[in-house]
């Protein structure tokens, strides 16, 4: 079995392409996901920022939102920035009408908890598990944490607020590293997917 992960992109609505170009650079091969039988095939998936009440939408649409949480309730490795951060919490503090999540990370977040497009900002952002420089997380309209549960493990925070949560095989940031350049995050996504594999 070869060694390179195959790790599929939800690729409904956000900012697929750059997850792509992130995840080649991490060494694995990287796929658009939009139909149930791509997701079947993939050892891992990113869940892009967005717009998370048009993702939740369309995934139901596509047929995609059940075989999502069966794959991921099963352990599929995922990683949620963003958007994709409100799709893997097991409840939303201020959901929209008929916004679903696919859940796996026992947290409550809040929606555009940093504000609006125009206050987007970048900070440096201390992330566990990442070695060196503190990472440049990019937040657009960015969701924040407001609790977790017992399983989940928080990984960073900026300015009091959680923003990088882990819980097994699921990992979510409230920024988006794949926007800067600085792949680390998902190598770090990378290796938590090879490492699925040598267990199964």
């Amino acid at each position: 079995m070869s060694n390179t992960p195959v790790i599929g992109v939800l690729a409904l609505q956000g900012d697929v392409r750059e997850h792509l170009i992130a995840l080649a650079a991490a060494d694995a091969v990287a796929r658009p996901v939009r139909r149930p039988e791509e997701l079947a095939e993939v050892d891992g998936l990113v869940l892009p920022g967005g717009e998370s009440t048009t993702i939740s939408k369309l995934a139901v649409l596509f047929g995609l939102m059940e075989p999502l949480r069966t794959r991921v309730r099963d352990g599929l490795p995922v990683y949620g920035t963003c958007a994709g951060m409100i799709m893997l919490a097991d409840k939303i503090l201020d959901p929209r009408s008929g916004q679903e999540t696919v859940g796996g990370i026992d947290m409550i977040v809040r929606r555009n908890a940093f504000g609006r497009q125009n206050e987007s900002f970048e900070a440096s952002v201390d992330v566990k598990g990442i070695d060196g420089e503190p990472v440049e997380g990019v937040f657009i309209r960015a969701p924040w944490v407001e609790s977790v549960g017992a399983g989940a493990e928080v990984l960073a925070e900026h300015d009091g607020h959680i923003v990088a949560v882990r819980q097994g095989n699921a990992l979510a940031t409230s920024f988006h590293p794949e926007l800067t350049g600085d792949h680390r995050v998902h190598s770090l996504f990378v290796d938590m997917v090879r490492a699925h594999r040598t267990r199964e």
